[in-house]
């Protein structure tokens, strides 16, 4: 499958084709989800439908080099982690194709880049190396023409939003928002409110829902938005409000039972997300994420926090 044949996917069938296309590539390719096949009792050769391609516990990233590009990659993302803990690690083969599936994936979702201005409050991940969300900032702030980075400097910002005649993205990492909220100052009319990201431990952990309102009710907005995204993926969901994600047609989610990760849970139950993201060609497209949220019958989902305890689930089978 070519680039250009995945971002040309289009419907449940041309989706379910594409995925079990990669999944035999990736099953004989990726060296730790082969052995994850092996150590499950999966024979690729008997995986007929989307549905029964197992998931590769996200843990892996974290242990193991999971890719099978034939070159090596152009850059290697890593996921932010808290003090003592072990990054994910995400070979990406090529920057193009993850460049082309993110801004494919705005324009699906906001229209052309250069209608926007967007402004990167993004404090933790700028201070560190390697996070796949910069550089998808940094290339989609280039789109727009207009907007950039801001670390510390919440007085420049406002003034630069002020300032802007464009309709605004303000994409923050959640303890940046609420630090800026905190300041009691309403936005400029149409500014959009993207909330990514996390606490990351500087910040008491808050419902989404509450902390969602304490943002409009502080902003002067009447619902936030929120991009869902990891170094693990090359793919990005986005919510237009009340928490509701969408993904591009490449992307799907399921979720599983919390306790069987073989089994799939219905529409509306609550469980542990998989997300099958064919962008992800070169490492594993089929990642079994820690996170738990529930997905409805039109393929949307909403993400609800994280497993209790999920460190030491199905991932501890690959460390070595």
């Amino acid at each position: 499958m070519s680039d250009d044949e995945l971002f040309r996917i289009a419907g449940d069938e041309a989706f379910e084709a594409a995925a079990l296309e990669t999944f035999r590539l990736q099953a004989e390719r990726c060296a730790p989800y082969s052995e994850y096949l092996g150590m499950i009792g999966c024979d690729p050769r008997r995986v007929r439908r989307f549905a029964e391609v197992p998931f590769l516990p996200i843990g892996a990233f974290k242990w193991r080099e999971v890719y099978c590009g034939d070159t090596p990659p152009e850059a290697l993302f890593t996921s932010s982690s808290t003090t003592g803990m072990t990054p994910s690690r995400h070979p990406m083969r090529s920057l193009a194709l993850y460049e082309e599936a993110f801004v494919r994936a705005f324009r699906l979702f906001y229209g052309d880049p250069a209608q926007w201005s967007l402004y990167a409050l993004l404090p933790s991940y700028l201070e560190r190396e390697g996070s796949s969300l910069v550089y998808m900032a940094d290339r989609l702030i280039a789109a727009c023409g207009s907007g950039g980075f801001y670390l510390h400097d919440l007085d420049r910002l406002l003034d630069d939003l002020a300032a802007d005649p464009k309709p605004r993205i303000l994409l923050g990492v959640s303890y940046a928002l609420w630090e800026l909220a905190e300041r009691g100052v309403r936005l400029p009319e149409g500014t959009v409110v993207m909330e990514t990201g996390g606490m990351k431990g500087r910040r008491e952990e808050l419902p989404k829902e509450e902390f969602h309102r304490l943002l409009c009710d502080a902003f002067g907005v009447e619902t936030i938005h929120s991009e869902y995204g990891m170094a693990e993926l090359t793919s990005q969901a986005y919510s237009s409000g009340g928490g509701i994600f969408r993904t591009p047609p490449w992307m799907r989610v399921l979720v599983r039972d919390i306790n069987d990760p073989f089994e799939l849970q219905p529409a509306g139950m609550r469980g542990g997300i998989n997300i099958a993201d064919l962008a992800n060609r070169w490492s594993c497209a089929f990642v079994q994420t820690e996170d738990v949220g529930r997905l409805f019958a039109d393929g949307s989902f909403t993400v609800e926090g994280r497993i209790d305890r999920s460190d030491i689930r199905g991932c501890n089978l690959l460390v070595q």
